[in-house]
């Protein structure tokens, strides 16, 4: 079997991924065969593939992660303190502290350990951005966006780029919010020309809030780093929270925090699932290859 088709499945708040090791080569699997691993039932199923690759800079390693679509993603919350919990465990990187570059730009990374191993992940998610190419004007000018949905009803939202862009829409009722219906008409809409993750946020209090995620190329998701970052920081835009909430999400809870000079912080758990192989014979007829 090619060392390659080694992975080892990861969540984090039930948000999962499949890591491969990809320190020399890079990412070495096409979006086709990356959304047919990431398929439920006839694949491995996940939230998306992580490619832990060597560093270009002065980090201690580098993220490459693409949606269970197959399409590549430019940071992910989740994605990269699974990858941090990989690369301390099974690569003897870093610890306590560590840099990962990501598409986005290098993340810092504080690991919490006992006995040696990863029980907990903090990471600076950096700066949130209202003015971005992959968001509309409105979110720069501090105020909320209107948009027309293909079956003629309005949402208002607040956008936010988290390294990817997001956009939040506050509900009363957060079981029943349409995230079937409203956050692939929202992930598609025009005025964001590389789709948008999309977060329902209900504020439960001061200190907390409840969210769910449709993800941009994957779906609605237990959890979402980025998307967890970007509604409290919507939330704290909107003045419903201070300086630091619990992220409830269907897979768990997230705890964020914004310091004094502006950065998100995410920290959370990130879980070992279980480890697995490829079959070269099914990557072949997929049209796919362990080259």
């Amino acid at each position: 079997m090619p060392e390659e088709a080694a992975f080892i499945k990861y969540h984090g708040t039930g948000n999962d991924f499949l890591i491969f090791d990809a320190w020399e080569r890079g990412p070495f699997l096409g979006p086709q065969v990356i959304a047919a691993i990431c398929t439920p039932h006839t694949g491995v199923g996940a939230d998306g593939v992580i490619f832990a690759c060597s560093p270009r800079t002065g980090a201690e390693a580098r993220m490459r992660i693409f949606n269970a679509d197959g399409s590549e993603a430019e940071m992910c919350g989740n994605g990269i303190r699974c990858l941090a919990k990989y690369l301390h465990e099974h690569r003897g990187i870093g610890g306590p502290r560590m840099f990962i570059e990501t598409e986005a730009g290098a993340r810092e990374i504080n690991l919490l350990l006992r006995d040696g191993v990863v029980e907990e992940v903090e990471v600076d998610m950096g700066i949130p951005e209202f003015s971005s190419s992959d968001l509309p004007p409105s979110a720069g000018e501090d105020r909320a966006t209107t948009l027309a949905l293909p079956d003629g009803e309005e949402v208002e939202c607040l956008c936010v780029s988290m390294g990817n862009p997001h956009c939040v829409i506050f509900v009363e009722d957060l079981d029943n919010a349409p995230v079937a219906v409203r956050g692939p008409q929202v992930e598609n809409h025009p005025l964001f020309p590389n789709r948008v993750n999309v977060e329902f946020v209900r504020v439960l209090g001061a200190d907390r809030i409840a969210v769910r995620v449709w993800e941009r190329g994957v779906g609605e998701t237990r959890a979402c780093g980025t998307g967890a970052c970007a509604a409290f920081v919507a939330a704290v835009r909107a003045g419903f929270l201070s300086r630091s909430a619990v992220v409830e999400l269907p897979g768990g809870e997230l705890r964020t925090s914004v310091d004094d000079h502006g950065h998100v912080w995410l920290a959370g758990p990130a879980v070992e699932v279980f480890r697995g192989e490829l079959n070269p014979s099914w990557l072949h007829s997929l049209g796919g290859s362990l080259r």
